[in-house]
């Protein structure tokens, strides 16, 4: 093993004796990929004037020179323009020069100036990386610096950088200027317009006050800044100055105002392009202009060919070639523009600790300034207003100019020195010098991790600064509303002083609307997040209609509601803002509350405008369930009115109004109560909103209140009292009766109650109370008072309250009839009217009468009943005592009314009499008193009347409709009784119900039985107890009661079946059980005796069990009831077998010993259904009603002596547990004189044995001592055979379920030992008895081996097997076994066993797997055949692959082709085995675990050899690093050619042949050899062949076994060999078959064989395979014998797929490994899964890897060393 490197040692030995080298560094291609970082325009500028700042200047000059062009020459002309446009056009650069004022260059910034990366350690310079100075070889070769008295001048040297310096004569002094020389001499003049903008941009934050920009001889362009004094910005106490992380602190914060002022020339304003491009429109047509002026919409317009579009394209392109021509004529003329800015900055202190200042200081290389400043660009709306009016510039090119120096659309920059392509989000620009960018100054660093700690709290100071500012200008808002407020003379601030300020407050917050920043949008959110944390409150400032003030107080504008002008709300035109959007999106500013409205109404009285507003929206609201009824409640307890319209000082108290009201309803113009709304507030507010807070002023409250403010006793004046005013009472009575119709009854009682005692009815003798009143109709006395004025309200009021149509009837009593009324009735002496005029007279004002009037006519015997002669009798009686006159009533002799002439009920008088109560028939009550006070008094005739009329008038009186069951009056005929009545509850009309003493309603009125509600039959429950206490005294009464029943039968319910069945009701003598008719036709009386239906049975007592049940017979009607009620034509075998165990003495001695078994049998029969009876199971288990017998010898000498001992069974009663079932014949003719035995029946051994009967077997206690195994095995191996033989046939037609081990396991198992003695000693449980026999046959404890003598016996050999085979035996099943086991095949045959069938089943398994294993192959060759064809189509698209990659044009000599020989590709593959790459992964695993990964590859090692040309190096030059060389190359010496991959299809092809290639072994012999042989792969490892000796001895399960000869000789018989170990050589050969299963090889190619000494775990030989049984004996056998297989198929499957190999290569070579591994991997799914098919129980749970069969447990006492 390689000792351990100790590299920390290692390392320093190298760095004390190691060899110096430098490091070579390419300066050109470093500092190309230092300005591949600087990808922004005008780079080189950028760094130049940053520079310049840096030292302090004011001023920059920088200066393009040209060159002429070559080709076109100068203009003649003097015209200033048309040169410099021949210049723009035609000449290319030369040079750029920039010069500044500040401080000249010292010595470090000349040192600086020669290295890069060494930045500038001033921490208030922005420079850090010092790679900026180096952007200017971007564009130039060779720079030169000039400062001060010295000059500095870069060259090159190949790729190295080198300077030359040069010290200034005396009196030369020269400013700080960069001389930039072009590289390429053909770069056109830039664009002018772009380089403004960036010149313009650069003076927005820097110290610098001056640029100029030079072309040539032109001025082109110059800016000047100029800064106002600053001024102080006071900053709120709630502003937290510090940072989230507190690492910075803002100190103060300045505003001063900023003036640019630029002159341009018009030629920066020209497009140099215009005079050679066209714009082509969508109708194709070309139209002369300038494009690249035009906007994106014109582009997009000009896709879309449409005559507008056309037009606007031509008129735009004219508008734009007039332009640039007036520019082109005179592009020296002069341009100027002024723009006003304000920058508020922010001083900040920083707060970090050493560790974070050297942390950063590391990253850049200067430590954290201690202060540093934040500034803000933004122009503000007066400044802005004022730069749009100051440009003098005819075109707009002042615009695009200054665009990057106004920040507009959220498009704000950050500014670290100069502008970067991070965007604020604000329109606002943000410096922060001390930020720290990336290396290329285009973005902020938010990448390291102190760096971007610093850089993040940097943009927190930026958003506390813009709230700050923003506070700022807010409060100068106010204040200009607060002086234009003063100036106005007012206090408080108005609409026209918001209107003023608004464009401006629009303006600032579209400068603070935070929008999204790129490229980082990280950036804006930390900006904005600071924005609003920083403050303790959230909510900012900003206008409102009371001016600027916190967003908090501010709602939004409220629709239309004037009552609350108070409450501050946003104007319309700020809600669109994006800052304002979010302060109502955080929830700041919200709409106006219930609170505010609340708080508003609480401050002051409402007007009546402001009153009618308020109620309209408090109650629309409310209404859409925005506020809910306690805020409306809430809000109309807070208001308060003014009601100035009518009455100066009149105060309207919302909370005391409760209704409202309904001009349908109640007239406007009449009084209200204080509580209701005055209608002129609710006049345009709809009913359904009045009615969610206020009730409708009802009819009812409102004349309550009227009546009781009436006589004064109100407010009210006396016009307006409606019980002295009848103007005003006619107005309230129309009104209510406009109304009546819609009142409830209550409330029609109320008015009545309220008006009716009131003088309320304006009548021609003054006010009255309405029952005092007439109606203008009653004309029969003059001097009534008779109402006026009331000509709209309806009779129907009048009625209710109480006026009258008709006179009084008392009053008609005593002016007409001039008699008096008394409570006895009207005195027919003085009767001026008879009792028809005055039914006459009060028909016709029927409709007029009153109800109290009528209820007194009810009350008078006013109507004379008629006599026998039609005549008025004498007597008056009341009208509802009379009949109408009819004939049939007078014949019931009932009163009838006296009329003269014809009565009609249908006129005026009948329908009047009708009303009186008149009565038109006789009710149902009336009339069957009626009926039974005739049958009392016994006037039969007048009851029969009385019936008949019943009868006939059943329907039209409406007697049907009376309830019968009620009536208890006895009125109806008895059948046979003729004076006699009952009630119609108590009679019947089937006239066989008297049988049982019931009444029958007479003959002739049963067909209207129904009519009178009489039943057909009595209740069934009062007839079956009628029965059950008076059964029938005899056979005829019995036969007419249940013949009787059986016509009811189907109204018996269940609880009547249930008390009949069990009630003694069935008369029988008490001997036969029979009645006898004869005797009772002769008179003679027997006496009878009772039994329940259940237990009696229909018959003529011929049934086998008439001796024990009762049978009777009624006939077949009267039996259907009985059969009804539970009694049967015979016995269930569940009565039987309660009468069994009750009885079973009795039984058997009237059954005797042969009906009793045979009752037995029956309810043997039916035993599975009768054990469901839990309580008959207990039963009939202790119960002694089992017949069971004993054999008894007889005393008799048989003088045969051949015959056995005759015996004698005795029969007797006992229980299930004294008896035992006979399942061993020989074991219980040992003890049968002791035991009591069940019938040999196989019903009754099953019935007996479920009720507890042990069986024989289940008693036997055995005590074995087996002899010593006998040394000749050869009768016990013929033994074996015969039964792995006949079993099957023994099984063969036995129920699966009945079978305990089938015929497979027998063959698998058993083993049978000969042995020279079987004794045993039997004894029987419970039982002091006890046998002792020798035996020929025994199996131990149900173990899989039989015991036999010499002299075995098959019947004991059969009594031995059968309980290892069936679940239970049966002695006829040990005879069976016998019979088989003793008879040749031949005599089986001639009994009818289909032998050839059964035998050939095992013949047709071997022939399935046959079929099974060709189609298998089949399937294999199939697949064969398709990877064939795919391995040529793939070999086909590869060779056309490669000829065109050979085709390809422009392909390089060099480049690597994986198809040409050499390749990498190639030469990997020429390392690899011929025919495939070794699997890896889990099949290569287990060929090092089974040892097969033995063989050593000779993988070629070092194919490629390198040589390494390098030139030399050339010896460096003090202070020069080392030039850099690209030449590295390494080429290759040689490459040996590929080897032919062997094609997937033919490696599957070999591995089936070799499979197919096995074959059997004939001979009874195998003798070999050792030989060895050497292994081509390596000189040191030899192959060895071990030899073999071994000779067959016999099969297993088909298996042709061997043993070695050497075993022989040691003493092992074969004989021995094969007795010992047959169990284990079974299952040995079911392993290796189920192995040969899985690759489809003949099971008879292998063998077994056994080998003590050898060291030969497998081998092949001549193609047939041998496996030594003493691996899988020491290895596997313990496990395969409790059932756990898959380790043990696994194992063999690999050794398996080793000596198949050999099929194919004979020696261990690296190709018989090969073909190893490819047979596992081809075949190991099949394996797989034939071992997971093995359930967890039957292997002992899931398969595991086998152990290595070359590296055996310690415990082995036995070396496994080898397969072959």
């Amino acid at each position: 093993m390689a000792s351990r490197i100790d590299y920390d040692a290692l390392r320093v030995q190298t760095l004390g004796k190691g060899n110096d080298e430098a490091v070579t560094v390419n300066t050109r291609a470093l500092i190309d990929k230092v300005l591949a970082r600087y990808s922004g325009e005008w780079t080189t500028l950028r760094e130049l004037i940053q520079n310049a700042a840096d030292a302090s200047s004011k001023q920059v000059k920088i200066c393009l020179e040209s060159l002429p062009s070559s080709t076109v020459p100068v203009p003649q002309s003097a015209d200033a323009s048309a040169r410099l446009k021949h210049v723009l056009l035609h000449h290319t650069m030369k040079s750029t020069r920039i010069e500044n004022d500040g401080e000249i260059f010292q010595a470090n910034d000349w040192a600086r100036l020669k290295k890069i990366a060494e930045g500038n350690p001033d921490e208030t310079k922005i420079g850090a990386f010092g790679v900026g100075f180096y952007s200017v070889f971007s564009d130039c070769e060779e720079p030169f610096v000039s400062s001060g008295k010295e000059a500095l001048a870069f060259y090159w040297k190949g790729d190295a950088l080198f300077t030359k310096s040069l010290r200034l004569p005396d009196g030369q002094v020269s400013k700080t200027t960069f001389m930039l020389p072009n590289r390429n001499r053909d770069s056109p003049v830039p664009n002018l317009l772009s380089l403004c903008r960036f010149l313009a941009s650069s003076l927005t934050f820097v110290d610098l006050e001056l640029i100029e920009l030079w072309l040539d001889e032109w001025n082109v362009m110059t800016l000047n800044k100029k800064n106002a004094p600053s001024l102080d910005i006071q900053i709120p106490k709630e502003v937290n100055r510090k940072t989230k992380d507190g690492l910075m602190q803002v100190i103060g914060v300045t505003r001063e105002a900023t003036q640019l002022d630029a002159r341009w020339l018009k030629v920066v304003e020209w497009n140099r392009k215009s005079i050679s491009h066209t714009i082509v429109d969508g109708n194709a047509a070309a139209v002369k202009g300038p494009h690249a002026t035009q906007s994106l919409r014109s582009f997009f317009n000009r896709l879309a060919p449409s005559v507008s579009n056309s037009a606007t394209m031509e008129r735009l392109a004219k508008e734009e070639r007039e332009v640039q021509l007036k520019i082109s004529q005179d592009l020296t003329g002069a341009s100027n523009a002024t723009l006003f800015v304000h920058i508020n900055r922010a001083t900040i202190k920083t707060l970090v600790d050493q560790s974070f200042s050297a942390e950063l200081e590391r990253a850049t290389k200067k430590p954290p300034p201690k202060n540093t400043t934040v500034s803000l660009l933004s122009a503000s709306y007066d400044e802005n207003m004022a730069s749009m009016t100051s440009s003098s510039s005819p075109t707009p090119v002042a615009s695009r100019v200054f665009d990057a120096f106004i920040p507009v659309n959220g498009k704000g920059k950050i500014f670290i020195g100069f502008t970067t392509n991070q965007t604020t989000g604000l329109n606002v620009h943000i410096s922060t010098p001390s930020v720290i960018p990336t290396v290329e100054r285009e973005s902020i660093d938010l990448n390291n991790r102190f760096v971007r700690t610093w850089n993040v709290e940097l943009l927190r100071i930026a958003g506390i600064v813009a709230r700050i500012s923003w506070g700022a200008e807010m409060a100068d808002i106010q204040a200009k509303l607060c002086k234009a407020a003063n100036s106005a003379g007012r206090k408080k601030i108005i609409r026209d002083d918001i209107n003023a300020v608004l464009p401006e407050t629009l303006f600032l917050h579209n400068s603070y609307t935070f929008s999204e920043t790129t490229p980082s949008s990280e950036v804006g959110t930390l900006v904005e997040e600071a924005f609003w944390t920083c403050n303790q409150k959230v909510a900012i400032a900003t206008l409102s209609s009371r001016g600027a003030l916190p967003a908090s107080q501010i709602r939004m504008e409220p629709e239309q509601l004037n009552f609350v002008e108070g409450v501050p709300s946003l104007p319309p035109d700020l809600a669109q803002v994006g800052l304002v959007k979010k302060l109502i999106e955080y929830g700041v500013i919200t709409q106006i509350t219930v609170s505010d409205i609340k708080r508003e109404l609480e401050s002051k009285a409402l007007d009546a405008t402001q009153l009618r507003q308020f109620l309209a929206w408090v109650l629309q609201k409310t209404r859409v369930q925005e506020i809910d009824m306690a805020m409306a409640r809430s809000l109309l307890d807070a208001g308060v009115a003014n009601d100035d319209e009518v009455e100066k000082g009149k105060l309207v108290i919302l909370r005391d109004m409760k209704y409202f009201v309904n001009p349908s309803r109640i007239p406007v113009e009449m009084p209200v109560p204080p509580y209701v709304l005055p209608f002129k507030y609710t006049r345009d507010i709809s009913r359904a909103n009045l009615e969610i807070l206020f009730e409708d002023l009802q009819m009812v409250p409102w004349l309550r209140w009227l009546v009781e403010n009436a006589r004064e006793c109100g407010d009210m004046s006396p016009g307006q009292d409606i019980t002295k005013s009848a103007p005003f009472a006619c107005v309230v009575l129309a009104a209510l009766s406009k109304q009546w119709d819609g009142l409830s009854q209550s409330s029609k009682a109320t008015v009545t109650e309220l008006l009716s005692s009131r003088t309320v009815m304006p009548t021609k003798l003054g006010m009255k109370k309405p029952a005092e009143s007439y109606f203008p109709t009653v004309k029969l006395f003059d001097d009534l008072p008779v109402v006026t004025g009331l000509h709209s309200v309806k009779e129907k009021l009048l009625i209710a309250l109480g006026v009258r149509k008709t006179i009084e009837i008392g009053v008609v009593f005593e002016r007409l009839m001039n008699t008096s009324s008394t409570k006895t009735g009207i005195h027919t002496s003085s009767v001026k009217w008879s009792h028809v005029d005055l039914i006459k007279y009060l028909a016709s004002v029927r409709l007029d009468i009153p109800v109290a009037d009528i209820n007194r006519l009810r009350s008078a015997k006013i109507c004379p009943a008629e006599t026998e002669t039609l005549q008025p009798s004498n007597e008056r009686y009341l009208v509802s005592e009379l009949y109408q006159p009819d004939q049939s009533i007078r014949r019931l002799k009932l009163p009838t009314l006296q009329w003269p002439g014809a009565y009609r009920p249908e006129s005026a008088e009948g329908k009047l009499l009708t009303l009186l109560g008149l009565r038109t028939h006789p009710t149902y009550q009336d009339l069957i008193h009626l009926i039974s006070k005739a049958a009392s008094n016994g006037d039969l005739a007048l009851r029969d009347q009385a019936l008949r009329y019943f009868v006939d008038h059943h329907h039209t009186n409406g007697y049907a409709h009376f309830d019968h069951a009620s009536v208890t009056v006895q009125y109806l005929p008895i059948q046979g009784l003729e004076k006699k009545v009952a009630a119609p509850m108590d009679i019947f009309v089937n006239e066989r119900a008297s049988i049982l003493g019931f009444d029958i309603l007479r003959r002739d009125l049963q067909v209207h039985a129904l009519k009178f509600g009489v039943r057909q039959d009595p209740p069934m429950t009062l007839c079956v107890n009628l029965m059950i206490q008076s059964p029938p005294q005899s056979k005829r009464v019995a036969r007419d009661m249940f013949t009787y029943f059986a016509g009811r039968v189907s109204e018996l319910n269940n609880e009547h079946t249930e008390a009949l069945s069990a009630a003694r009701i069935i008369p029988v003598l008490p001997k036969s059980g029979l009645l006898q008719d004869a005797k009772e036709d002769s008179g003679e009386r027997e006496t009878i005796v009772y039994t329940s239906p259940r237990l009696c049975f229909l018959g003529h007592g011929d049934s086998r069990y008439a001796d024990i049940f009762d049978y009777v017979d009624f006939g077949t009607e009267a039996n259907s009831f009985l059969l009804r009620v539970g009694s049967k034509h015979e016995p269930s075998v569940n009565e039987l077998a309660r009468r069994l165990v009750n009885e079973p003495a009795k039984l058997f001695s009237i059954l005797g010993d042969t009906r009793y078994l045979e009752l037995l049998r029956s309810i043997a029969e039916n035993w599975a259904a009768l054990k469901k009876d839990k309580l008959l199971l207990k039963d009939m288990r202790v119960s002694k009603c089992l017949l069971a017998y004993k054999e008894i010898s007889s005393n008799g000498v048989n003088n045969d002596e051949e015959e056995e001992e005759s015996t004698v069974k005795s029969w007797q009663l006992t229980s299930a547990n004294e008896v035992v079932v006979i399942d061993d014949i020989i074991t219980y003719n040992l003890f049968r004189e002791t035991l009591l035995a069940t019938p040999m029946e196989e019903t009754l051994e099953a019935f007996y044995h479920s009720l507890g009967a042990p069986e024989v077997g289940a008693l036997l206690e055995e005590r074995q001592n087996i002899g010593s195994l006998n040394r000749d095995q050869s009768p016990a191996l013929k033994l074996q055979r015969l039964l792995h033989e006949r079993t099957r046939l023994f099984l063969h037609d036995y129920r699966p379920e009945a079978i305990k081990h089938n015929s497979n396991w027998v063959q698998k198992r058993l083993t049978v030992q000969c042995v020279q003695s079987i004794s045993m000693t039997v004894s029987l449980k419970g039982y002091n008895v006890r046998r002792r026999q020798s035996r020929r046959a025994v199996i131990l404890n149900d173990q899989p081996l039989l015991y036999v003598t010499a002299d075995f016996d098959m019947l004991e050999v059969s009594q031995a097997m059968a309980p290892l085979l069936l679940q239970r035996v049966k002695p006829q099943s040990i005879f069976m076994l016998e019979m088989m086991l003793e008879s040749s095949l031949n005599k089986l045959r001639s009994r009818g066993y289909n032998i050839q069938r059964i035998l050939n089943e095992k013949a047709r398994e071997a022939r399935i797997a046959e079929e099974t294993r060709k189609r298998q192959l089949a399937e294999e060759q199939l697949q064969i055949q398709e990877r064939e064809a795919a391995w040529r189509q793939t070999q086909a698209e590869n060779a056309a692959r490669a000829e065109g990659q050979r085709q390809m044009p422009g392909i390089f000599p060099d480049s690597p082709n994986q198809n040409r020989p050499g390749t990498a590709r190639d030469i990997s593959a020429a390392n690899e085995e011929p025919q495939s790459s070794k699997p890896r992964g889990f099949l290569s695993g287990l060929g090092k675990q089974f040892g097969f990964d033995n063989v050593k590859r000779s993988l070629a090692q070092n194919a490629l050899s390198t040589s390494n040309n390098t030139r030399p190096l050339e010896p460096a030059q003090e202070d020069v690093p080392p030039p850099y060389s690209q030449e590295d190359s390494r080429k290759p010496s040689s490459v040996p050619q590929p080897e032919t991959v062997t094609a997937p299809h033919r490696v599957q092809q070999n591995v089936m042949n070799a499979i197919q290639a096995s074959r059997p072994h004939n001979s009874d012999s195998v003798r070999s050899q050792t030989s060895y042989h050497n292994v081509k792969e390596t000189d040191t490892y030899c192959d060895t062949r071990p030899g073999h000796n071994i000779t067959y001895v016999g099969e297993s399960s088909g298996v042709r076994t061997f043993l070695s000869n050497d075993v022989v000789e040691k003493g092992i018989t074969p004989e021995k060999f094969m007795a010992a170990n047959a169990s284990a050589l079974t299952l040995f050969a079911s392993v290796i078959n189920e192995c040969a299963d899985s690759y489809a090889l003949k099971r008879n190619t292998v063998h077994i064989y056994y080998d003590d000494t050898g060291s030969t775990i497998a081998f092949n030989t001549n193609k047939s395979l041998f496996f030594n049984y003493r691996y899988f004996e020491n290895l596997h056998l313990p496990a395969v014998q409790q059932g756990k297989k898959a380790e043990a198929i696994v194992y063999w499957s690999v050794v398996m797929a080793h000596e198949l190999a050999h099929n194919l290569v004979s020696d261990h070579s690296s190709g018989h490994s090969y073909w190893t591994e490819t047979l596992i991997m081809q075949y190991f799914s099949k394996i797989a899964l034939r071992v997971a098919q093995m359930s967890p129980d039957k292997n002992g749970g899931a398969a595991s890897l086998p152990p290595d069969p070359l590296r055996p447990n310690a415990g082995s006492e036995r070396l496994l060393v080898d397969i072959d």
